[in-house]
């Protein structure tokens, strides 16, 4: 075998790296990660994510892989360490850099150890094994690793990893045919409020477009970026994404990208959302507007999103990190976890222990927002 660390995921073949994705995930391929490289998505400002990809070869095919990058910041990961990093601080010990498998600016679940079918036990371990040689060739604090699928999460508890808890909400498709079908199921009042709210943006003169990556324009794509960054520098700061990666992404990814697109009255497009699919699951990512129309924004980021899981037979959707109001549209609370690994013992058990208080804390919070779902007393969730 030979390991490879690799500063650009140029230096891997398109289909070998997708022969290892599972599940079609979007994110996860070659096509998405190698864009974000592309157009600077990785390198803003002081927020920097330096490609530390874990590429394993036997006879020049590749056999297993691990997106991997090493940070000296905690923007963009969905998962917050800030008080890890404070701790050091105040201990007279460096935190950063640290190494993370994830997918940038990304909160979604999947694979993060890629490895050949069937050959899990043998090749996990030296993914692993090429992590912790790399932090210690890098003087990295750590090791991280967010929303891994739940197999590989397991496997990584049981190699010692602290494993963290949090919480999303998430939309179940039970067999629905059609939206009323869904709505069959919730409360009388709930039904009457998504009716309510979707009503309203009809009435407001709105219409919507769904467009893939193929059947949205140019214009359509310069109209999303624009959305995207002025409702980004808004509310957050520097955007991150730009229409260089909208653009290569789109004309990668095809038909596992869902574009949303607004329009008023007067035939202009004011709003935009973007989603993603696997073969069983969407994921909601982006949105952004220039004029500010009732619930638009709950119909193009949520309902046009379950009608198409509906319509498509996807299993499940991820509307994206956080977000309270799902709770009385019907996506239900679901564990997250990411598995974590410090290279100081005496860090590793405080975080360890902390991790655990953490678990109880999500435990109760997930049981407290249960109780406010919206579906009928006769419904399970």
């Amino acid at each position: 075998m030979q390991i490879n660390i690799l500063s650009s995921l140029d230096s891997v073949a398109v289909d070998q790296w997708n022969a290892l994705v599972h599940d079609a995930n979007p994110f996860l391929r070659h096509e998405f990660l190698a864009a974000l490289e592309h157009h600077g998505c990785l390198e803003i400002e002081n927020v920097r994510w330096q490609p530390r990809h874990i590429a394993v070869y036997e006879h020049d095919v590749l056999i297993a892989a691990l997106p991997l990058y090493e940070k000296t910041h905690t923007y963009g990961e969905f998962v917050f360490d800030h008080a890890w990093a404070q701790a050091y601080q105040q201990h007279g010990m460096r935190y950063f850099p640290k190494l993370v498998s994830c997918i940038p600016y990304t909160p979604a679940s999947g694979q993060r150890l890629l490895v050949q079918a069937g050959r899990e036990a043998e090749l996990f371990p030296v993914l692993l094994s090429a992590v912790m040689q790399t932090a210690e060739a890098l003087e990295c604090s750590s090791f991280h690793c967010l929303f891994p699928a739940p197999e590989q999460l397991d496997w990584l508890a049981d190699q010692g990893l602290t494993v963290r808890h949090d919480c999303q909400f998430h939309w179940r498709n039970a067999g629905y045919a059609r939206f009323e079908d869904f709505l069959a199921v919730l409360t009388p009042k709930k039904r009457k409020n998504i009716r309510q709210e979707r009503r309203k943006v009809a009435d407001a003169g709105v219409t919507l477009r769904a467009l893939d990556g193929h059947t949205a324009t140019a214009v359509d794509w310069e109209r999303f970026a624009f959305f995207y960054q002025h409702t980004f520098e808004s509310k957050w700061g520097i955007p991150t994404l730009n229409l260089g990666f909208f653009r290569e992404m789109a004309q990668a990814l095809g038909e596992q990208v869902l574009l949303i697109l607004a329009d008023n009255r007067e035939g202009e497009c004011i709003a935009g959302s973007l989603m993603f699919r696997s073969a069983t699951r969407l994921y909601g990512r982006h949105w952004g507007c220039t004029q500010d129309v009732d619930s638009l924004h709950f119909e193009a980021c949520y309902y046009q999103g379950i009608d198409y899981c509906i319509h498509h037979g996807l299993q499940i959707f991820e509307p994206g990190a956080q977000g309270e109001h799902k709770i009385p549209r019907g996506f239900i609370p679901t564990l997250t976890r990411s598995a974590h690994w410090l290279r100081e013992s005496t860090f590793r058990q405080a975080v360890a222990r902390h991790a655990v208080y953490e678990q109880n804390s999500v435990a109760d919070y997930m049981r407290s927002a249960a109780a406010h779902l919206p579906y009928r007393a006769d419904v399970r969730c």
